[in-house]
């Protein structure tokens, strides 16, 4: 299961707020394709299977990964950086083997 730091946390709380939908849970998943593989997905979703793992991070900030995504995402952190050389989110795996300059896709 993929790791929020506190500062992501708190960015997808202040979006789902902006949003107006606090009942809504961040769902991270990995996707055939990107330039080296698979490829990160991340939005907020309402509809939470049975096996989905999910873990709360912050103040009630919900996430949700799929079995397939979450053998993946083992041991991955979700940071939020906000600077003038380095903006959004960003994901740190140990599990991926080579990544591409997009920061999106890994193998």
């Amino acid at each position: 299961m993929i790791t929020l730091t506190d500062t992501a946390a708190g960015k997808v709380k202040e979006l789902l707020e902006a949003e107006g939908a606090d009942e809504l849970a961040l769902r991270v998943a990995v996707r055939p394709g990107g330039c080296s593989g698979f490829s990160y997905e991340m939005f907020f979703d309402g509809d939470i299977a049975a096996d989905d793992e999910q873990a709360t991070y912050g103040e009630a900030v919900k996430v949700v990964v799929d079995p397939a995504s979450a053998q993946l995402l083992q041991g991955a952190t979700l940071d939020y950086k906000d600077g003038l050389d380095q903006s959004g989110f960003s994901i740190t795996n140990p599990n991926a083997s080579r990544t591409c300059g997009c920061g999106q896709s890994f193998s």
